[in-house]
C-alpha cells in the first residue's frame, strides 16, 4: 500500500511538473508580440478622411486607427503595381534584388519574411492577395484563404469570420501570430461600375473564379454608402469630366466598403483580446488605379497612407511627416519588433526608432521605381523624391512606344480621349501618358498633381543634375 502511495504522489508530482512547464511555454508564447499587418487594393494615399480627402464619412475605421496610431506622411511604397510591391514588403529588397520586376516569383535564394516568422515560432495566417506572393514554398503559411473565400475580396462580414477563425487557432496553437489581411477594394471593377454589376449577378458556371473572369456563387455586398457623382472631389491630376466624375463617386464607394472590411477586422481582432499585444499596420499597396497614378511614379503612385498602432510602444493621435520611409522598410522592421534575427542583403532598414518617437538619419528621400505591368509589356522608370522634388527617368520613353495598362481601362481615360478632341490641355495630358518624355521633374510640395513637368527650366538645373547623380549612385 506504501508504494503504491509513493507512486501515486510521484504520478502527482510529474502532472503538476508538466503543468507548470505548459503554462509557463504558454505565458511565454502569449507574451511575444503578434503582427497584424491590414492592406488595401490600390487605395490612393489621400482618400482617407484621416489624410485630409474631402468625401464625408469616407474612412471612419482607418480615421480611429489613426487616432490611436502613428501616421506616416512621408510613406511609400517601391513599386506602383500589386504583386511587385508586396513582394518588396515581403523580401526588403528592390525587385530588381528579388527578381519580381513584374509579376514573377521571388527568386528561390532570397529570404521572405515569411520563411523567418515560421523559423521564430509565429502561426503564419494570409487573407486575399494569397497568388500576390510567390512561390508559394517561400510563403509557408498556416492559414490562407484567398478571394474566391472572401466574395472577391469584398466582403466585410466573410473577413470577420475567417480573422475570428485565424486568431482561435493562433491561441490554440500557442503561437504568437502575424496575419496578413488583404482587402481587395478599392481595386477594380468598382463598386456600381458596369463590370461590378455584370459580376455580382453572374453564377459559377463552373469555370476557375478569377478577378478578371465569373464571380462565382456569390455576389458583391453593396457599399453602406453609395456616392453620388456631385457628393466627390476629382484629383487634381485628371481633369473634371462627367465620366471621370462618375467613376471617381464608384471608387470612393469602392474605398468606403475597404474601411468597412478593415473595421471588421479589426472588431475582430478586439473580441479576441489579443489586440493589446498586437503590432498593427495599415497601408495600401499603390495608389489609385487612375491614369497619373498606379502602374507609374508619380506622388499619387507610389504614396501610400501608413498607419501603425502598438499598444505602449507608440503613442497614439502622432504624426510623423518628416522621415521618409519605404515598402522595402517593413521587413526589417518588422524582424526588429518581432526580436527576429536581422537578414543579410536586404535594401530597406528597420524605422523602429520612429515609432518610439526618436529622429532617424538618412530619411530624407524615397527611391521608387516600375518595370511592366501584368501582361508583361515594359515601361522602365525610375523616381527619386524628397520633400519638395521628384525627379523620374523613363527609360521606355522613345516617342514611338505606346504605354497602356490597367488604369486606362476605365469610364476616365474614355473621357479624356474625347476631351482631347476639343481641348489642347487634355489633348496634351493624353499625350504625355501615351508617349511620355524620357526625364520629368516636377515641385510635387508645390504641385502634388505632376502637371507642371519643369525637367527644361534652368532655375532648377542644378538640383535636377543632383537627383541625376544621386540616381547613378
Amino acid at each position: 500500500m506504501q508504494n503504491s502511495f509513493v507512486r501515486r504522489i510521484r504520478l502527482l508530482i510529474i502532472i503538476l511538473a508538466a503543468c507548470v512547464a505548459a503554462f509557463c511555454c504558454s505565458a511565454e508564447t502569449s507574451s511575444k508580440l503578434n503582427i497584424l499587418f491590414i492592406t488595401a487594393d490600390d487605395m490612393n494615399y489621400d482618400t482617407p478622411g484621416f489624410a485630409g480627402g474631402k468625401t464625408p464619412d469616407i474612412t471612419p475605421n482607418l480615421d480611429r486607427l489613426a487616432r490611436e496610431g502613428m501616421r506616416l506622411v512621408q510613406a511609400h511604397v517601391t513599386v506602383a503595381v500589386c504583386q511587385p510591391s508586396r513582394e518588396c514588403l515581403m523580401t526588403g529588397r528592390y525587385p530588381h534584388h528579388n527578381g519580381a520586376t513584374g509579376f514573377y516569383p521571388v527568386r528561390q535564394d532570397v529570404p521572405t519574411l515569411q520563411e523567418s516568422l515560421k523559423k521564430g515560432g509565429y502561426y503564419l495566417g494570409i487573407l486575399g492577395k494569397v497568388s500576390h506572393l510567390k512561390p508559394a514554398e517561400k510563403f509557408p503559411w498556416d492559414f490562407q484563404h484567398d478571394q474566391q473565400d472572401l466574395a472577391m475580396g469584398r466582403d466585410p462580414a466573410l473577413y470577420f469570420q475567417h480573422v475570428q477563425k485565424f486568431l482561435q487557432q493562433a491561441k490554440a496553437s500557442g503561437k504568437p501570430f502575424f496575419l496578413m489581411a488583404n482587402s481587395h477594394d478599392p481595386h477594380r471593377p468598382f463598386a456600381g461600375s458596369e463590370k461590378s454589376s455584370k459580376r455580382a449577378v453572374n453564377k459559377n458556371r463552373g469555370k476557375a473564379v478569377t478577378e478578371e473572369g465569373d464571380y462565382g456563387n456569390s455576389t458583391y455586398p453593396s457599399p453602406r454608402h453609395v456616392y453620388k457623382p456631385e457628393e466627390i472631389v476629382v484629383p487634381s491630376f485628371l481633369p473634371d469630366l462627367p465620366d471621370v466624375r462618375k467613376e471617381m463617386a464608384q471608387y470612393y464607394s469602392s474605398a468606403h466598403r475597404c474601411d468597412q472590411t478593415i473595421g471588421e477586422i479589426l472588431r475582430a481582432l478586439k473580441e479576441s483580446g489579443l489586440d493589446e499585444n498586437t503590432l498593427l499596420m495599415f497601408l495600401s499597396d499603390n495608389g489609385i488605379s487612375m491614369p497619373f497614378a498606379k502602374s507609374n511614379c508619380y506622388l499619387t503612385s507610389t504614396r501610400t497612407p501608413w498607419l501603425v498602432r502598438w499598444p505602449g510602444l507608440v503613442k497614439p493621435g502622432t504624426i510623423d511627416d518628416s522621415h521618409f520611409i519605404s515598402g522595402i522598410d517593413y521587413m526589417p522592421t518588422i524582424l526588429e519588433a518581432a526580436g527576429l534575427p536581422a537578414i543579410t542583403g536586404m535594401d530597406g532598414r528597420s524605422f523602429l526608432p520612429l515609432l518610439r518617437g526618436d529622429p532617424q538619419q538618412g530619411r530624407d528621400h524615397v527611391f521608387t521605381c516600375y518595370n511592366e505591368n501584368s501582361g508583361h509589356r515594359s515601361y522602365a522608370m525610375r523616381c527619386l523624391q524628397n520633400k519638395k522634388f521628384g525627379y523620374i527617368f523613363n527609360g521606355w520613353a522613345d516617342g514611338k512606344t505606346t504605354y497602356n495598362t490597367e488604369p486606362m481601362t476605365g469610364l476616365t481615360f474614355k473621357a479624356m480621349e474625347r476631351a482631347a478632341a476639343k481641348e489642347k490641355p487634355i489633348a496634351d495630358r493624353v499625350e504625355l501618358l501615351l508617349h511620355r518624355v524620357p526625364e520629368e521633374f516636377y515641385d510635387f510640395a508645390a504641385d502634388p498633381g505632376a502637371l507642371h513637368n519643369l525637367i527644361a527650366e534652368t532655375q532648377y538645373k542644378e538640383q535636377i543634375q543632383r537627383m541625376r547623380q544621386s540616381m547613378l549612385d
